[in-house]
């Protein structure tokens, strides 16, 4: 006996049934079917933009070049150096004393292409800096806030090992019993401490949500909020001396900007919602501002840098060297391999004037998402928070490649 699914089913008993059923039910028993509807035609492929060579972008002969090279060099002393800059590296002008000669290089091995994206056709460059903050190694007065370590207790597992294709993504959590649950949110680490009463001294650690050990506490909690975003930072303490922070790890939740948090409650207008209007209302509402903080609930964990032999270069980014202000961007590593060259065409943030400049993709941020974003390094302290702040422009971007 043949059995048949569904329509089939019941196609098959009409064409099995006595000749009086059958010839009502003829016109069920044919094997062909109607024709499909015709499908839609596939839209027409968008043929990527030719390569062109640097002296046809738009500003490259204006850019004076200046720190490039100190960018690059970062970079070619790297054990491995990213692929296909060891070649590159070993030809790279040991000592430029005139800018012809770097540009006569770059010309001379590179062709850029430009980089479409039809989801943010305008595409989207933002700034970040090295903060200042002040701190001190013991917690010495109400108010204060932790600067946090990487807790013993967060779980990281790369998705990679199970999937290929998953390269770059990872889970984070923490383990209760034999169950993977996600790691404390911000408030749930603030609730925590709060509770527990913590006035340890920096680098002690505890179990469960106070399992981070403190590496410094800041005094101004709007100032440790946004040394989060930033990445990085330096910390003032009392005695004098500098700690350096970096990024170490985050506690896996999402990254939920506060500046929609703040539009949508009509605290702030839509033009007017940027880095230095967004810690200005988080000043001037101290009792409001740990709730509208906590409506980000993604928390980055710190770790000491070593001192640098020079103050004027930034904290280690994503590809591990030292950034170069006004030449090296946060990209999305998905779209642009650290390592890589890029040209903006887009607007300084303070003047209004042009700012074009070739760039090298040296960091990655959990905001930067998307073919034509990148975040630009401002530098140290306060002369760079104002630009690195008010900088959100749209932007052409290119990609250099080896000729």
């Amino acid at each position: 006996m043949l059995l048949f699914p569904g329509d089939r089913l019941r196609k098959a008993a009409l064409c099995l049934a006595p000749p009086l059923v059958l010839s009502f039910a003829l016109a069920s028993c044919t094997t062909s079917r109607p024709p499909p509807p015709d499908k839609p035609a596939p839209p027409p492929a968008v043929e990527a933009p030719k390569p062109v060579p640097l002296e046809q972008l738009p500003g490259f002969a204006a850019d004076s070049l200046d720190d490039l090279r100190t960018a690059l060099a970062q970079q070619c002393v790297m054990n491995r150096p990213p692929a296909g800059w060891p070649a590159m590296c070993a030809s790279l002008p040991a000592t430029v004393t005139n800018p012809v000669q770097l540009r006569d290089w770059l010309t001379g091995r590179f062709v850029a292409r430009e980089l479409t994206d039809t989801d943010n056709a305008a595409g989207l460059v933002t700034g970040y800096y090295e903060p200042l903050l002040t701190g001190s190694l013991v917690k010495e007065r109400p108010g204060q806030v932790p600067l946090r370590g990487r807790p013993g207790d967060l779980l990281t597992i790369d998705l990679a090992d199970v999937e290929p294709r998953l390269k770059g993504m990872r889970l984070r959590g923490r383990v209760i019993g034999q169950r993977v649950v996600p790691y404390y949110s911000r408030e749930e680490m603030t609730r925590e401490e709060v509770a527990g009463g913590s006035a340890r001294t920096a680098g002690a650690e505890k179990a469960g949500p106070r399992a981070a050990p403190v590496l410094a506490w800041a005094d101004n909690p709007v100032d440790a909020f946004f040394l989060e975003i930033q990445g990085s930072g330096r910390v003032q303490l009392r005695d004098g001396s500098l700690m350096r922070i970096g990024y170490a790890d985050q506690n896996g939740h999402p990254y939920r900007a506060i500046g929609k948090t703040l539009l949508d409650r009509g605290a702030l207008r839509r033009e007017d919602v940027t880095a230095p209007a967004i810690r200005q209302w988080l000043q001037d509402n101290p009792a409001a501002a740990p709730e509208v903080m906590h409506t980000n609930p993604s928390l980055v964990f710190f770790r000491q840098l070593p001192p640098l032999a020079d103050s004027t270069l930034g904290p280690p980014g994503a590809l591990g060297v030292p950034l170069t202000p006004l030449r090296s961007i946060a990209v999305d590593r998905q779209h642009i391999p650290l390592g890589s060259l890029v040209f903006l065409q887009t607007t300084h943030p303070v003047s209004g004037e042009p700012l074009n400049r070739l760039m090298v993709a040296q960091d990655t941020g959990g905001a930067i998402r998307g073919v034509k974003r990148a975040d630009v390094f401002w530098g140290f302290g306060p002369q760079a928070a104002q630009p690195a702040g008010l900088m959100k422009a749209p932007a052409r971007m290119w990609v250099l490649e080896p000729r």
